[in-house]
């Protein structure tokens, strides 16, 4: 037998082989009409966080605290660390002068600086000698950590492995005087590329400034657009901010324009790369906190967890289209959903911000605000100010547009006395199983499962560990299919004025992952 005869031998067998397995491997001929399976949910391995400079004030008094849920099906091995935001910029004091932080600029000439812009890049990594904030427990236990002062720099987060399903980490900060005063609460977020923040103002009696840190090796590019009452407000240097690597950059609003508004809403878009971005809103008279963004413009908008003993509210909305929009405006109360007299309706005009002050709306009962646009057509964000207290005791929060609790939420730094927990469903009733851990100091987790009554919110006496010291984390999680939103209001143990108020979304613990299968037929084309 020659040469050729005995490749033609091989050449077939191998083309019988791949084709017989070929046949015996491929879907059957119902498979295509089966419906396609479910994504399975699975733990994620890595999750970044980033969390915004605290605050300038020498009286300044912060605490972080790290938790991660027990997650199941998470990786046996990890770790989680906090670390100073180090690249060039992250010092920087937000209060310098504009002019002089120019001039500053031009006259950085020294070898070192020049090597450290090679390849167009300023900043560093955070050293590897940078002492942690706090160390990270294990999951189902929290951990504290604390600062004083205004020298706190803004912090990266990574937690991999089995710390990082629903990592979430909590800033609040005690301003016990000045600009500002007050409690301001932050849940250190993700990095993205586009955030809506309506509530801000360029007012004289407020101090207000987008925070952006770049958690990345490269160079963020950052636009902010202001929007008032009239439309877009001409800005002179909002355009083009480099934000550079591992690094922040804290933007005093009213360095980008001359207009004194009241009420703004604060566009940031990342043209290259990505950040974390918040707004700080000081006020002269009225203390202070964090303007979270609001969630993405829909046609269909709750703002959870108005505290019962709100004084004020202040509803401010923007509608990025050039169509208006007729937003109906109810308040999903303790009984059901009611419709305030006198505003029934908000007409928000296109590409301007709107506000509307409620007064005490809520009448001594927890409540949440439900807008919707006229067949959900126009979308639109919105957040409130909500007001305690009286006279010089005042102190105000914001409670941005949310979204929905999803598989979990998860709110950290709780007490027994000093947490309140507001649960609303606005489209069916909802069962939600709310689980405290273990405190900072010791503990016996405890659960308990609550109903949520169609159109109703319900402040939640939350559970606490047996046995507790120091603070818990609560996790909440839907037991049925019906949307949930909520809120987590904290009260200063010190001063039982001053408030600040978190949305509670998912705490992005699990990711739907598409089942996958070996189809060979590709073969056969």
């Amino acid at each position: 037998m020659n040469r050729t005869t005995l490749s033609l031998i091989a050449g077939a067998s191998a083309l019988v082989a791949v084709t017989g397995f070929a046949a015996l491997s491929s879907p059957d001929a119902g498979a295509a009409n089966e419906p396609a399976r479910a994504a399975a949910r699975l733990p994620v391995e890595r999750t970044g966080l980033l969390c915004p400079r605290p605050s300038t004030s020498d009286l300044a008094e912060t605490t972080y605290t790290s938790f991660t849920p027990v997650t199941e099906g998470a990786k046996k091995e990890g770790g989680a660390e906090l670390q100073p935001a180090t690249g060039a910029g992250a010092d920087d004091d937000p209060q310098a002068d504009e002019e002089s932080k120019d001039q500053e600029s031009k006259d950085e000439g020294s070898e070192a600086d020049e090597e450290s812009q090679t390849d167009g890049e300023a900043g560093e990594k955070p050293k590897a000698g940078a002492k942690p904030v706090l160390k990270p427990g294990k999951p189902g236990e929290p951990a504290t950590g604390s600062v004083s002062g205004g020298e706190a720099p803004a912090l990266v987060g990574t937690a991999e492995g089995r710390f990082a399903p629903g990592w979430t980490v909590q800033q609040t900060t005690e301003v016990a005087a000045g600009t500002g005063r007050g409690l301001q609460g932050v849940t250190c977020t993700p990095a993205d590329t586009e955030f809506w923040f309506p509530g801000a103002s360029t007012d004289e009696d407020r101090t207000d400034y987008v925070h952006l840190t770049n958690p990345d090796d490269s160079a963020a590019v950052v636009d902010i657009e202001l929007y008032g009452k009239d439309g877009a407000l001409k800005t002179t240097v909002g355009e083009g901010i480099t934000v550079k690597p591992h690094s922040a950059e804290p933007v005093l609003l009213s360095t980008l324009t001359e207009d004194k508004q009241t009420d703004v809403t604060v566009h940031v878009v990342v043209r290259s790369g990505r950040v974390g971005a918040a707004v700080q809103a000081l006020d002269d008279k009225l203390g202070g906190d964090w303007l979270p963004a609001s969630a993405d413009p829909s046609g269909s908008l709750v703002l959870p967890g108005i505290p019962e003993d709100a004084t004020a509210v202040r509803l401010i909305a923007f509608t990025p289209r050039d169509a208006d929009a007729d937003l109906t405006v109810r308040l999903a109360s303790p009984s059901g959903l009611i419709t305030p007299a006198g505003h029934e309706t908000l007409h928000v005009k296109g590409g301007m911000t709107t506000a509307v002050d409620l007064g005490d709306i809520t009448r001594g009962e927890a409540g949440s605000l439900v807008l919707t646009a006229p067949d959900g057509s126009v979308p639109v964000v919105a957040a409130v100010r909500v007001l305690r207290g009286k006279g010089d005791q005042q102190e105000s929060a914001f409670i941005p547009a949310a979204r929905p609790v999803g598989t979990r939420a998860t709110a950290v730094d709780n007490t027994a006395k000093g947490t309140t927990l507001s649960v609303t469903a606005p489209r069916g009733t909802a069962k939600v199983k709310v689980t405290a851990s273990a405190g900072t100091e010791g503990g016996t987790p405890a659960s308990r499962t609550y109903t949520i009554k169609s159109g109703t919110t319900q402040k939640i006496e939350a559970p606490a560990p047996a046995g507790a010291k120091g603070t818990y984390a609560l996790t909440l999680e839907p037991e049925s299919d019906t949307p949930v939103y909520a809120s987590r209001t904290l009260v200063s143990a010190e001063s039982g004025a001053f408030f600040t108020v978190q949305p509670l979304p998912d705490d992005r613990g699990t990711v739907a992952v598409p089942e996958a299968g070996e189809d060979l037929s590709v073969l056969q084309r």
